[in-house]
């Protein structure tokens, strides 16, 4: 089975460097208005804490470079996914990635709103486990700053949002079907929060990964057809207005019986030592 490529190559979910191949599986049908997976046309200027991953070295043009999601949590903070740090994603070491960019303020990846602001820093969680997925987050220090408006709170451990039924959504310009076909706006997708029963069911261990309550939570649909996809990786996941998640790995893309599966934010705040803001 496929993983989500950021949601990336066979684990978690980012788009290939320019030149490799990303091996696609035929998915189950997504649902009609399919978007994110299953999802619905936003524009930024309702989420601006919702930012793209750029490179044109390494990804080339036709996207403007995304190949990633992040989330702005302070002016000039913001997190992703570490997967997409990945020398194997990138090419190359992030440091040795010349044009590395956040892209903010902007629905369309093409146009020209918006700003394309340099990564000045990146710290990759030296925690996260690459078989398992866990501790799936990197924090990337901006070299200018962001609109104050543009930054979303983070919800702590025991914040009612992370409980089983709560309604989410989750933002990206990535894989609207499952097939490879991307987004070139930002998108969302209406999930729900899903009992860690469930999630480990579903991920009990394996190729795929090991579902793990402490740094993970998972959400989606019973029946599938809403998610999160390849090139998605790194992007929020939002509940009662606090990010609760990042973008970070599953089997396929809407699968029923396969939820995403996304970084939970409590475990970034405590690994990092951040308090809630």
């Amino acid at each position: 089975m496929r993983r989500r490529l950021a949601r990336a190559l066979a684990r978690p979910l980012a788009l290939a460097a320019a030149g490799t191949v990303i091996p696609l599986a035929t998915t189950a049908p997504a649902a009609a208005d399919s978007i994110v997976v299953g999802g619905f046309p936003v524009d930024v200027s309702q989420s601006p804490w919702a930012v793209a991953l750029s490179s044109r070295d390494r990804f080339g043009v036709t996207r403007a470079g995304q190949f990633c999601g992040g989330v702005a949590v302070g002016r000039t903070t913001v997190l992703t996914a570490a997967h997409c740090m990945d020398k194997d994603q990138l090419g190359a070491p992030p440091e040795q990635v010349p044009d590395l960019r956040v892209i903010t303020g902007r629905t369309e990846l093409l146009s020209d709103r918006g700003k394309e602001i340099a990564v000045r820093e990146t710290w990759v969680n030296p925690g996260y486990d690459g078989v398992t997925n866990s501790g799936d987050f990197a924090v990337l220090s901006l070299a200018e700053p962001l609109p104050a408006n543009a930054v979303i709170g983070m919800a702590d451990a025991g914040d009612p949002a992370y409980r089983a039924g709560t309604s989410a959504l989750v933002y990206g310009w990535g894989d609207t079907t499952g097939s490879g076909t991307f987004a070139g706006s930002l998108h969302a997708a209406r999930v729900r929060v899903q009992p860690d029963a469930v999630c480990e069911r579903a991920y009990p261990g394996g190729f795929e990964g090991t579902y793990r309550a402490t740094t993970m939570l998972c959400a989606g649909e019973v029946e599938g057809g809403r998610d999160a996809c390849q090139g998605d990786s790194g992007g929020p996941l939002v509940a009662q207005g606090r990010l609760i998640g990042l973008v970070s790995w599953g089997t396929g893309c809407g699968w029923a019986g396969s939820p995403g599966v996304y970084t939970r934010i409590s475990d970034v705040l405590r690994t990092l030592g951040w308090s809630r803001t």
